[in-house]
């Protein structure tokens, strides 16, 4: 080896170490306390999350892709590889159930182990080789915290939301009555902590020991839903930011009234939004993916509730967690209590104002929630 080689070689080594010691530094400040052990952040991290140490504020980074089976080949997205395995999700643990009390809930239990087990199932079949890159922070940015009975829950708008905030809340010492709280309280009081809000140390120790908890709803009826709720009705977020961009790109020979307000959105042109690659607005968590927001794939949920048996999802979940023997999940709808629920029914109705094609699409979008929690596919 000439001394070309050997100072290219020795530059080389001195870079990668530099590189290794400012995120060495980044890190430890970022813990604050300095107290977790280096070794076992390494290994939980690479091992038993897929996560690497890649972003240069500190911050790892989660690789996932989440394939689209009928476009890409289905089988062929299999692990194929014996390191692939490091990307699979973590082992499905059993539910700790000694607190439940009485016979009852024995088909509830039996169907929550079937949730469990389909979706454990369905992410090892699909996962794959190809990652995207997620920060760890945006990952758990939708999931509460509710400490005292260690319970995580990851927010699904339109699925119970508002409910299960209230519940977190009687649950914190917060309030006596979920009943008792109104909608702004439940929203915009920032009474409850999101896992992103705690430090590394803080995020992983719950994540290991709490209680994870997610609640679906079938995508068709959950994106009409919110249509429902954030353009049928009067809203001073919405309708301005919304509502006028879309009525502006998607309403020809639109009036001034309407440009100016940006109220009576149209399903179709909500829709022809939702579509769009190019939206003149982004996304909003109302009708976002369930997986993009809380990940199911990468996070293991003990519990997996659906709104179509919310009640008895919900209660047998609170006996689960030792809540108090008086707390039952509230019945009442949160806002627009006049209004007809969101139904099948309804859901075919407004899908009568798009094209075979435009539904198809609609699919095509949900496509992995349905697959990941068992939804049948809507006749198109």
């Amino acid at each position: 080896m000439n001394l070309r080689q050997v100072f290219v070689s020795l530059l080389m080594f001195g870079v990668a170490g530099l590189l290794l010691l400012m995120y060495l530094q980044v890190w430890i400040e970022e813990q604050h306390t300095g107290t977790v052990d280096f070794l076992f952040f390494f290994f939980y991290v690479v091992f038993c999350h897929g996560l690497i140490p890649a972003s240069s504020q500190g911050t790892p980074l989660l690789l996932v892709h989440y394939p689209h089976p009928q476009k890409d080949g289905g089988e062929n997205w299999k692990s194929k590889r014996k390191e692939d395995n490091m990307y699979l999700p973590p082992a499905l643990h059993p539910l700790n159930k000694t607190l439940v009390k009485g016979g009852r809930w024995k088909d509830v239990d039996s169907t929550q182990e079937k949730r469990r087990s389909f979706l454990h199932d369905f992410c090892k079949k699909y996962n794959s080789r190809k990652k995207l890159q997620t920060h760890l922070v945006h990952l758990v940015s939708r999931i509460y915290v509710e400490d005292r009975h260690k319970v995580l829950y990851c927010e699904v708008p339109k699925a119970g939301c508002s409910n299960w905030k209230r519940v977190l809340m009687v649950l914190n010492g917060l309030a006596t009555s979920a009943h008792n709280i109104s909608h702004d309280d439940v929203h915009y009081g920032k009474h409850l902590r999101k896992l992103d809000s705690y430090d590394l140390k803080g995020i992983y120790t719950r994540l290991n020991t709490y209680t994870k908890a997610i609640f679906v709803r079938d995508p068709m009826e959950r994106l009409v839903s919110a249509f429902r709720d954030k353009f049928e009705h009067p809203n001073s977020y919405y309708h301005p930011v919304f509502g006028k961009a879309i009525i502006k790109r998607y309403r020809h020979k639109a009036n001034e009234e309407a440009l100016k307000t940006g109220s009576g959105v149209r399903f179709k042109e909500f829709i022809q939004y939702l579509l769009d690659s190019h939206r003149p607005v982004g996304m909003d968590i109302h009708w976002e993916q369930v997986s993009k927001l809380c990940y199911p794939c990468l996070i293991n949920y003990d519990f997996i509730g659906k709104f179509e048996t919310l009640e008895e999802d919900a209660n047998y979940f609170l006996q689960l967690v030792d809540a108090p023997a008086e707390l039952k999940f509230p019945k009442f709808k949160d806002r627009h209590s006049s209004d007809e629920r969101t139904s099948a029914e309804v859901v075919r109705q407004y899908l009568k104002e798009l094209s075979k094609e435009e539904r198809q699409l609609i699919y095509d979008f949900y496509y992995l929630d349905y697959l990941m929690f068992n939804y049948t596919s809507p006749t198109v």
